[in-house]
């Protein structure tokens, strides 16, 4: 039988990525990881993926790399489930002629400045930004669009240098900081601008597409302020008629404003007194376990339907179920070390509860950075309500505790 290669350019560290990797296994299809460090991806061993060594910032290095797989079998497809690399995913299956959305414009929507822009000339709602390339130029931003406001990088994913400030000095502060990196953790540049914009207060939502098709809208919840971590989701939303229409149609003009419509998106928007606000569009699926949130509750599995549509397929999105999903991440309650987590096992036993994992084991390191790398565990409940399941939730998420040691006294061993 002829190999079917699917080709993932990189991938996430987390489980989505070995997710997308079996997905495309269940199909038939041959996944072969091009990484310039594959090391960074413990999925690969274990579970004995094909993988080359590749540049993957070099677009002429990853075609070649993807050509070469031709003679060893058919290449039906390329992408990537890595936030930092859609783009590269897009740019190369266009040169291959294979199926993918618009290089163009995943690259314009991945700047989240450009994307503002585009979304704001389209006449589609966004709060008020500037783009700041120095500290004093924030600060003169934060004063012109009205204190408070977000101060955030252009590109990057789960709220990593996104911070509420109070003050035009702390929005000088964060800015600065956010300007001395010169790399993101994939060793890729960053553009040498941040992004100033206007606070929406107002309950968050996100909407789940594939292609033009709606698959859902989640309401998501967030931590406590300056920052905006993601702490916990539930899907399908509990919404009004008027604020159903109102989001997507929303996400709608978004996604035309910024030519997409091919493949997955994450559309994000705040209900402000002022209207919705697009907070930002994320063109791929939405991270957070929101993928498996969407399978519990309708069926749909977006991984697999993802995986069927950038190898040559059409997506299969009916849904079989009519249920609800919630989510609640466990957090790093403080700075130190695991010394242990207790009553998982009975969190895992409260009715609806479907899922109760931690990430981390004893003895490794915890901090509070303000981001996604606060989250070191996760329970997921279901239930015929929205009530049911979130009731289960956070009855298995009151039962989990985390004993943390101050990492001094962990290293040295006192008692």
């Amino acid at each position: 039988m002829t190999l079917r290669w699917i080709a993932f350019i990189e991938s996430n560290t987390s489980g989505t990525g070995r997710l997308f990797a079996r997905a495309a296994i269940d199909q038939g299809l041959r996944p072969v990881i091009l990484s310039a460090d594959v090391a960074r991806y413990d999925f690969v061993e274990c579970d004995g993926l094909d993988s080359r060594r590749v540049d993957t910032d070099d677009i002429e290095a990853v075609v070649a790399a993807c050509r070469g797989l031709v003679p060893l079998g058919t290449l039906v497809g390329v992408t990537s489930s890595s936030e930092y690399f859609v783009a590269m995913a897009a740019a190369v299956a266009r040169r291959l002629g294979l199926p993918g959305a618009d290089p163009d414009a995943i690259r314009e929507c991945r700047d989240k400045w450009k994307q503002c822009l585009r979304l704001q000339a389209a006449g589609v709602g966004v709060p008020q930004f500037h783009v700041a390339a120095s500290g004093p130029a924030a600060a003169e931003a934060a004063l012109e669009i009205g204190l408070p406001v977000v101060v955030k990088p252009v590109s990057g994913s789960g709220s990593v240098g996104v911070k509420l400030c109070e003050r035009a000095a702390d929005a000088s502060t964060h800015a600065t900081a956010l300007l001395r990196e010169e790399h993101n953790e994939r060793g890729q540049l960053l553009p040498r601008y941040v992004l100033v914009e206007q606070l929406i207060a107002g309950p968050e939502y996100s909407v789940e597409t594939m292609g033009t098709n709606v698959i859902g809208i989640t309401s998501k919840r967030l931590g406590p302020r300056p920052h905006f971590v993601e702490i916990g989701h539930d899907f399908p939303a509990l919404l009004s008629a008027r604020e159903d229409k109102i989001i997507l149609q929303t996400a709608h003009d978004a996604l035309t404003a910024l030519k997409l419509g091919w493949g997955p998106a994450h559309i994000e928007i705040r209900l402000g007194s002022g209207g919705p606000k697009i907070i930002e569009v994320n063109p791929r699926l939405a991270g957070g376990f929101i993928p498996e949130l969407v399978l519990l509750a309708c069926g749909i599995d977006m991984i697999a339907e993802a995986i069927r549509q950038v190898s040559g397929g059409t997506p299969h999105l009916e849904r079989t179920r009519r249920r609800y999903a919630s989510l609640r991440f466990i957090l790093a309650p403080e700075d130190g070390v695991l010394s242990a987590c207790s009553n998982l096992d009975a969190a895992a036993q409260v009715a609806g509860v479907v899922e109760a994992c931690m990430y981390l084991q004893a003895g490794e390191p915890l901090s509070s950075r303000g981001d996604f790398r606060d989250r070191v565990g996760h329970i997921i409940a279901v239930g015929e309500t929205s009530e049911i399941a979130q009731e289960s939730v956070n009855q298995a998420h009151a039962e989990v505790n985390l004993v943390v040691e101050p990492a001094a006294k962990a290293e040295t061993g006192e008692s």
